[in-house]
């Protein structure tokens, strides 16, 4: 069954309001359904927009580590916290290196 909010953003692909923005909201609505594999692609796809799109790069890593890649999680958060320190951006550091600890302390 396909989520008509998902795919009311898809209709938006390669319109105007394509983007980091509408990807990051594509990913976030298939994270939120379950769909790890079409989040880490959107999620990919909106740091192809933006690469310093902090919040992409944390959801990344969520989706990487619900489809039990840790590797790939790992590294998503090292970038993305690595990307929010170069921009200020605190909070999504913080909240990275929380994960990549815990990660961490997992294995």
């Amino acid at each position: 069954m396909s989520d008509p909010l998902v795919e009311r953003l898809r209709t938006q692909i390669g319109g105007p309001r394509d983007g980091a923005l509408l990807r990051f909201s594509i990913g976030n609505a298939l994270l939120g359904d379950g769909d790890y594999e079409g989040a880490a692609t959107a999620f990919r796809e909106a740091i192809g927009f933006d690469p310093n799109y902090s919040a992409a790069w944390k959801l990344l890593g969520k989706s990487l580590l619900a489809r039990d890649d840790d590797t790939g999680a790992a590294e998503a958060w090292r970038q993305g916290i690595a990307t929010a320190n170069a921009r200020g951006d605190m909070q999504a550091a913080k909240e990275m290196t929380v994960f990549l600890n815990r990660l961490t302390r997992k294995g």
